[in-house]
């Protein structure tokens, strides 16, 4: 596993920081994630907590980018509601970001010490879905 590490989106932090602080409401809000999409735009949204395990964050901004047209993402950051600061992704959301965007650049750390790391760089023994898929023909 290589630890490269490539320079900080603070803008895209401060975006799911405020969603984070005006959207994010009670118990089945508590996380929201921003990224970045390849033209530029900024796209957000929020969890939908559920006891039996509703959406991240992370995952409903892959829907929310390809509702509104972006369908690629290079940059992704999640954020905590109460000021909890940026907070990686767990291991599902790894899985489903490498899998739709295996070239997605992750902020990761918290304080002053974030740092972006490709999304590959958070699965060790990465796991590639269509390398194990039977060949149809």
């Amino acid at each position: 596993m290589t630890t490269q590490t490539h320079a900080v989106d603070h803008e895209l932090i401060e975006a799911a920081a405020r969603i984070a602080r005006t959207r994010c409401r009670g118990d089945n809000h508590t996380m929201a994630a921003a990224a970045r999409a390849a033209d530029g735009r900024i796209v957000t949204a929020v969890n939908a907590y559920h006891f039996t395990g509703g959406p991240c964050a992370e995952l409903v901004v892959i829907g929310t980018a390809a509702a509104q047209g972006a369908y690629d993402l290079d940059t992704i950051v999640a954020v905590g509601d109460r000021d909890r600061g940026v907070v990686p992704p767990c291991g599902r959301c790894r899985q489903v970001l490498f899998d739709y965007f295996p070239t997605l650049e992750v902020i990761v750390g918290n304080g002053d010490h974030v740092r972006t790391v490709p999304v590959a760089d958070l699965l060790p023994e990465t796991y590639v879905w269509s390398d194990h898929q039977l060949d149809t023909e």
